[in-house]
């Protein structure tokens, strides 16, 4: 992660630890472990409800390194009145989307280190 002044401020919201909702979730993605090219970041309003808005920021460099992805992220959750945020700063999985970039029950083509490996451990699996 970026090491400024906004990661500090993300960081400050995370300890916080849930106040309620609205919950802001942030999750990182990439096509291995090791750089994040997508983040996702979702606002959930109420217990139950989906995940609405969500707004996602791309790039070809590691995204978990950018001061100025962060300042966006940070606005987006207070733009949303988030007063919760939960993160996962490991990678957990493919930037693609299964139905979106490729069909639905196939592993994705661009991404073949997450073929067979769980999401969260980045273990195989198969």
């Amino acid at each position: 992660m970026a090491q400024g002044k906004n990661k500090k401020l993300l960081t400050k919201k995370i300890r916080k630890g849930d106040k309620g909702y609205p919950i802001a979730t942030i999750a990182f993605y990439g096509p291995n472990h090791n750089i994040a090219t997508k983040v996702v970041c979702a606002i959930i309003s109420d217990d139950g409800a989906q995940a609405e808005p969500m707004k996602k920021w791309f790039s070809s460099s590691d995204l978990r390194k950018s001061e100025e992805m962060l300042i966006e992220v940070l606005c987006f959750i207070d733009e949303n009145g988030a007063k919760s945020v939960s993160m996962v700063e490991e990678i957990i999985g493919c930037p693609h989307e299964e139905g979106i970039d490729y069909p639905e029950g196939d592993v994705c083509p661009q991404c073949h280190y997450w073929k067979g490996r769980d999401r969260f451990s980045a273990k195989m699996v198969y």
